[in-house]
């Protein structure tokens, strides 16, 4: 089941369900049922080697030698 995003109409809450294609979604706050399903924004995997890599710490140069 696939985790959805979602705004109420009525009372302007944000929240997350877990839905199945049958089910019908009410918000937890207020139980309007004039909710709206809401774009998720997925992040994307960082890619090694690139500008965003750490430069300096413990783990750049793709060693690591850091112990938890």
């Amino acid at each position: 089941m696939p985790i959805f995003e979602y705004h109420c109409n009525g009372c302007g809450l944000d929240f997350e369900r877990l839905v199945r294609s049958e089910d019908r979604v009410a918000c937890p706050e207020c139980g309007s049922a004039r909710v709206k399903k809401q774009l998720s924004v997925v992040a994307a995997p960082r890619q090694r080697g690139g500008a965003s890599d750490d430069a300096g710490g413990c783990c750049s140069g793709g060693g690591c030698s850091c112990r938890n």
